[in-house]
């Protein structure tokens, strides 16, 4: 095997699959629908799109939309309780047949949620039928997997979709740098972004 050659090919073709990412008006609407969000964003998923919806709430909590991952098997346990009044949901699934989230979502509907929007590939899934938006992936990602079957490319596209809205919904919000200091003062991002005349405990 041409291992260089190998590795870029899977490169590749999960640029391939996010370059073909159709953004349609539902994605327009998506990102209306949480800008103008009258509670916090709930993400959820379960497996690899589990890590993607967890990274989508840590990015827009930091950009200015505070929002919150719920793992849809602890869902079940009590940690739906965190709902509130006006939040939205975010369910990540290519399948959109992954039943810890497909329970989740019947739960919070019941829960008396009314804005859920998903992120799929596969055109007949139950997901949909749980969703007000359905931002679709795109039916026919090819996974580089030698097994067709390892979540890479899905991956990569939902990783584009959630970026896309945040970062788009930071622009829409007027985000700051100074905004994006007051959530992220720490690291090298807390560093860079530091305000001239920040008050810092340890001056005084």
């Amino acid at each position: 095997m041409d291992i260089q050659a190998r590795m870029r090919d899977i490169i590749a073709k999960e640029a391939a699959a996010v370059a073909a990412i159709q953004v349609s008006d539902d994605f327009e609407a998506a990102v209306n629908t949480l800008l103008n969000c009258r509670g916090k964003v709930m993400t959820t998923g379960i497996g690899k799109a589990g890590y993607i919806a967890h990274k989508f709430a840590a990015t827009l909590s930091s950009t200015g939309t505070p929002a919150f991952f719920v793992h849809p098997a602890e869902a079940g346990h009590g940690d739906l309780g965190m709902l509130s009044d006006g939040d939205c949901i975010v369910a990540f699934s290519t399948s959109g047949k992954s039943n810890e989230v497909i329970e989740m979502l019947q739960i919070a509907h019941n829960l008396g949620t009314e804005t859920v929007i998903g992120v799929t590939s596969h055109p007949e899934s139950p997901l949909r039928d749980l969703c007000q938006l359905v931002l679709d992936m795109g039916p026919d990602i090819e996974e580089p997997c030698p097994l067709k079957i390892t979540p890479s490319a899905t991956i990569a596209v939902m990783l584009a979709i959630s970026d896309a809205i945040a970062l788009t919904l930071m622009e829409l919000k007027g985000f700051t740098s100074d905004d994006y200091h007051a959530r992220h003062h720490r690291g090298y991002l807390g560093s860079v972004t530091r305000p001239s005349h920040h008050y810092d405990a340890e001056e005084t």
